[in-house]
């Protein structure tokens, strides 16, 4: 068994090149050791921070743990998740999640890498397309 204590773990911003609208935090990141592909964080948005659009190539697992959030799959709409929500993302569904523009959101995303990959990022969400949310 391996035990990461919680004062052995960073937080550190998020890479600006991957999330957009705010700042984002990431903490708690994990990793399982051979053969397993699972990997995890714990990512915190502040108000109208949000992922680029992106998908994963195994699919991921959002557990939301605090705050108000938005998530929206590609050509639906935009969904309000709060605290104590589970999201799947299906494995090469284009997606982004984030904040609400009023409220902070943090979650634990955990996803499979496959051929060395969790993520495939790709172009920010649009300012026009996320206010769409604050009709939601």
């Amino acid at each position: 068994m391996k035990l990461t204590r919680n004062n052995q773990q960073e937080t550190q911003k998020a890479p600006a090149e991957n999330f957009s609208g705010g700042d984002v935090y990431i903490s708690g990141s994990f990793a399982g050791e051979e053969p397993s592909r699972v990997t995890g964080a714990t990512v915190t948005f502040t108000p109208g921070a949000r992922s680029n659009w992106h998908t994963h190539p195994l699919g991921q697992t959002l557990l939301v743990t605090d705050g108000v959030g938005w998530t929206q799959c590609e050509g639906e709409e935009i969904v309000e998740i709060r605290a104590g929500d589970i999201i799947w993302c299906p494995p090469g569904h284009k997606h982004w999640h984030g904040a609400s523009a009023t409220r902070a959101m943090t979650h634990i995303a955990i996803q499979e890498h496959k051929d060395g990959v969790a993520v495939n990022w790709l172009e920010p969400v649009a300012d026009e397309d996320y206010a769409k949310g604050l009709a939601s």
